[in-house]
């Protein structure tokens, strides 16, 4: 297959399955192995920004550091980075096309195609660890085949109901899932439902459990985010978002926990965590314009956050979700700190449209076109905070549109 193709069989294969039958079969009939140390974090929020953090640490470090993130916002290869590079294309449809008729024998659904080439390229470059963020949950993600020199869990939110469960407990248990025999585990800071889940899951596999301590002092002074996590002082991140302590902090605690086996020093840890946030996330893409891929409750009470304590001019919405969120609740949250939200939908299968807003059409504005929305908001409030959220798919279309034009 070309690129082309090769996009349009994922797309076709995004959802085909959740269970790991087949792709327990297909991971033996390869004797798959992974012996590369990782470390593996899931959770609903943060994940990615923790993986991030630790990645960029390990670089700073002078290891060869894998990392392995979802999901893209642009492009398939940006799941999957080695030293600041993305696989390039020639080398996934390389491993794409030499497995294809394994993955269509075995059904495999598209992010666990994507998993296994991750896997495979680190391996064939020899990367010194490995930094594995999951898709969903833990217990059944593509991912949880590997046992990893650390598990984290940044946190535990209702999401995912469907395939995650119907309660906190439950998803707790889920996302317990990636905790193994006698690999310590580090949690962010959860309910207590939560926190028995995994409390059991670590008691069970014999896995030294930690829990990420309070940061303090925090602060932005000159577009940077300081704080305090002892015994760092001053730690300064490259960012105005504060819900970034949290997950820089757990980042922090992480290199503490594995330093003998993946030493590092204060200054790669330092480096590490001023390197260039993730993109779409409480990002100003003009100085008046910000893109947050906030896509749940948690995330939005996380973002809300920091917009009460830093944001002192109107702030304008535009808003648009997937139909399997808690629409309800985020609007509900979102509306207690900004002016106004303006609903709009974009070219996603799981974008929720005009019809299925229509519960919220009394109380909030609906724009079909998300471009003709944002041209105008942009004219109309050049002297206030335009805010783009609600889906980190919709963020990244917003942030590949503006730059295109």
């Amino acid at each position: 297959m070309n690129k082309a193709e090769m996009k349009q069989y994922l797309l076709d294969h995004e959802y085909s399955t959740y269970e790991r039958d087949s792709y327990d079969k297909f991971l033996k009939s390869e004797k798959f192995n992974y012996d590369i140390k990782s470390i593996h974090i899931t959770g609903t929020n943060g994940k990615g920004s923790v993986a991030n953090y630790l990645y960029n640490i390990y670089l700073k470090a002078g290891y060869k550091v894998g990392l392995f993130n979802s999901p893209y916002l642009n492009d398939v290869t940006e799941m999957i980075k080695i030293n600041g590079r993305n696989i390039t294309d020639e080398e996934y449809l390389e491993i794409f096309n030499d497995y294809l008729k394994k993955f269509e024998k075995y059904g495999l659904s598209a992010f666990e195609i994507e998993t296994f080439i991750a896997f495979t390229y680190f391996k064939k470059m020899g990367v010194d660890i490995s930094i594995i963020e999951v898709g969903m949950g833990g217990y059944i993600d593509a991912t949880n085949v590997i046992t990893p020199i650390l598990s984290i869990i940044t946190s535990v939110s209702l999401e995912h109901t469907s395939y995650l469960g119907h309660s906190v407990s439950e998803i707790a248990e889920n996302k317990a899932g990636i905790i193994k025999d006698e690999v310590p585990s580090l949690v962010g800071k959860l309910e207590d439902t939560a926190m028995f889940a995994i409390r059991e899951h670590c008691k069970e596999y014999e896995s030294p459990l930690h829990i990420v301590d309070d940061y303090h002092h925090e602060r932005i002074e000159n577009d940077e985010v300081i704080f305090d996590y002892l015994p760092y002082l001053n730690v300064k991140l490259h960012t105005r978002s504060l819900y970034q302590c949290k997950n820089a902090s757990i980042a922090i605690e992480a290199t503490s926990i594995v330093k003998d086996i993946i030493p590092v020093t204060e200054e790669n840890i330092r480096d590490g965590l001023y390197s260039a946030p993730l993109e779409c996330r409480f990002e100003f893409v003009k100085d008046n314009l910000i893109l947050d891929g906030a896509h749940n409750p948690e995330a939005m009470l996380s973002l809300t956050d920091t917009l009460d304590k830093t944001i002192t001019k109107p702030i304008h919405v535009l808003f648009a979700v997937f139909r399997d969120k808690n629409v309800d609740s985020m609007l509900n949250i979102l509306s207690k700190s900004v002016h106004d939200v303006t609903l709009t939908t974009f070219d996603h299968k799981r974008a929720r449209t005009e019809e299925e807003f229509f519960l919220y059409l009394g109380d909030y504005n609906f724009k079909a076109d998300y471009k003709t929305a944002l041209k105008e908001m942009m004219e109309e409030y050049k002297d206030d905070i335009i805010l783009v959220t609600g889906s980190l798919a919709f963020v990244g279309v917003i942030r590949k549109y503006l730059n295109e034009n």
